[in-house]
């Protein structure tokens, strides 16, 4: 009967993140490989990648999806662990990591093949979000089948998930600054996306709508509110966001 082994390959996506990698991949020395996999940085990503162990490839395709299958492909362990360059694995998720990764029992149908981490996320410097996420990053690499989707990609896995304790650190919208280069990125796509899936026409209601909907899901069911000024802040920004999305979209509709 085939046996798990314990070895375990990290895969970092990475664009011009010079400031943010060092601290990511000390946080993920424990594991066996890391890869970073490169999207063209024209600073020192790569150069401080190889510095600090990890093996760098490049690819630029246009969604994670495929960035993500593309560093799959590549990987070498048994298990892979998905980790972005803004996040850190707290020391005692990585023991928990290491202990499942680690384990020598035989494979049996109920056997875990993937895990979900919960993920604390921190804006604006070091406030903590009062909603704590479950996403699935951790997989057996033959039963991850494939990510899929253009932009908020999601993992195909045969087998049952799990769930693993302690904490993924996602230090995201670390300022307004970055948060609005972020909207000015992605909401482009964003709308390209409605606009291709035939998207309603964009009437006057509708703007007030997306963006009550955005806030309301931020402030009041992820519990922004009590994260006090930054979660007024962070609920009005994804109101604006989606704002600037669906503007697009509406541009791109007069076209």
């Amino acid at each position: 009967m085939k046996q798990f082994n314990n070895s375990l390959s990290v895969i970092i996506i990475a664009k011009n993140a010079e400031e943010l990698l060092a601290d990511c991949i000390e946080s993920v020395n424990f594991a066996d490989e890391i890869i970073v996999v490169d999207d063209a940085s024209t600073d020192r990503t790569r150069e401080l990648a190889k510095r600090l162990g990890a093996r760098v490839i490049e690819n630029s395709a246009q969604s994670f999806a495929e960035k993500r299958n593309f560093g799959l492909a590549q990987a070498k362990g048994e298990w892979v662990l998905y980790v972005d360059t803004d996040e850190r694995v707290s020391s005692e998720l990585a023991n928990k990591i290491k202990s499942v990764t680690s384990d020598q029992r035989p494979e049996t149908e109920d056997r875990l093949v993937a895990y979900k981490l919960q993920r604390q996320n921190f804006y604006l410097g070091n406030h903590p979000w009062p909603k704590i996420e479950k996403l699935e990053r951790l997989f057996r690499k033959p039963n991850l089948k494939e990510w899929y989707g253009a932009l908020h990609e999601s993992p195909r896995v045969d087998g049952k998930i799990g769930e693993l304790q302690g904490l993924l650190l996602h230090y995201t919208h670390r300022n307004l600054s970055s948060m609005l280069e972020k909207t000015i990125t992605w909401s482009s796509a964003e709308a390209k996306l409605r606009l291709d899936a035939h998207h309603p026409k964009m009437t006057l209601w509708r703007f007030p709508r997306v963006m009550l909907t955005a806030f309301w899901g931020s402030y009041i069911s992820q519990e922004g509110y009590k994260a006090g000024t930054m979660g007024l802040i962070e609920s009005m920004y994804q109101a604006f966001s989606m704002f600037v999305t669906y503007a697009k979209l509406w541009e791109l509709q007069q076209k």
